[in-house]
């Protein structure tokens, strides 16, 4: 039950951390001008290798 509930929630966590990576798109190309570098896909990154061990057990 818990192992199912975390990965679900990994999972959601997942697709918000894309939605927000999309929509960030433009504020990032902005401040890349500026010398400045969001991580946001190394947060995506993070949370899909989070993801898909929770998935694999």
């Amino acid at each position: 039950m818990f192992a199912s509930l975390s990965r679900i929630s990994l999972f959601a966590l997942y697709h918000l951390t894309l939605a927000l990576g999309i929509a960030l798109l433009p504020l990032t190309l902005v401040v890349r001008q500026f010398g400045v570098r969001l991580p946001v896909g190394r947060l995506v990154e993070i949370v899909g290798t989070a993801y898909e061990n929770a998935a694999a057990q």
